[in-house]
């Protein structure tokens, strides 16, 4: 059954990992688009004022004009993304995550942005996939007793949580300090602490893969 599958699928390797960087990259995502709104700015340096007001351009502008909205809205993307990124509240980031995303999926889809709806759509499935990936525990929600996760996953280690406020500080630091920022410079640090991260993640992994193989092998002996 559904519940089986991804129970199995939450043993390997692999999908731990995409889910722990995928929580990370929308995490991140959300977290860097937040901050221009909280500060006032407009997301774009192009005013939408003079804009047809069927166009992205003029919906933008009328979403920044308002003032305390457009703060909202960057309130709301920070707490989601900084969720994720904490890897142990990343259920209930989840959560909040959804209504945004698909938000801006069907924003993107309702005007002309050419190939955006495209990424704001993968940024939707891998959200989803998340909410799937915690299925276990979102049972409550309808009703059904939650299953306990198995805590000894590498997922679950501390490791990840600390590397998540490190990208996050850094990000929203980054974006608070300078309205004009080099994309590079903050892809270029996210990808080397991530890299760092998933070595000893990997590390972590293989040393308990080989403390547990040696316990069976003694109890076989």
């Amino acid at each position: 059954c559904f519940i089986s599958m991804i129970t199995k699928i939450k043993n390997y390797l692999l999908p731990q990992l995409f889910i722990i960087y995928t929580r990370y990259l929308i995490g991140g995502a959300f977290v860097f688009a937040s901050v221009i709104k909280i500060k006032g700015h407009r997301f774009t340096s192009v005013s939408g004022e003079d804009a047809a007001i069927n166009t992205a351009w003029h919906f933008f502008e009328t979403m920044y004009q308002s003032g305390l909205y457009w703060k909202f809205i960057g309130v709301g993307q920070l707490i989601a993304g900084l969720l994720l990124m904490t890897q142990k509240y990343a259920k209930l980031g989840a959560l909040l995550n959804f209504p945004i995303i698909l938000n801006i999926f069907v924003v993107t889809i309702s005007y002309n942005f050419a190939g955006t709806p495209l990424i704001t759509g993968l940024m939707l499935l891998a959200n989803i996939s998340l909410i799937l990936w915690d299925y276990n525990t979102f049972r409550v929600l309808w009703n059904q007793k939650p299953i306990a996760e198995d805590t000894s996953r590498i997922e679950f280690h501390p490791l990840w949580s600390y590397i998540g406020i490190i990208l996050f500080l850094f990000t929203f630091l980054y974006r608070l300090m300078y309205n004009q920022y080099n994309l590079f410079v903050w892809f270029g640090f996210c990808f080397v602490v991530g890299l760092i991260g998933a070595v000893i993640g990997l590390r972590v992994f293989y040393k308990r893969k080989r403390i547990k193989n040696e316990a069976l092998a003694s109890n076989v002996l």
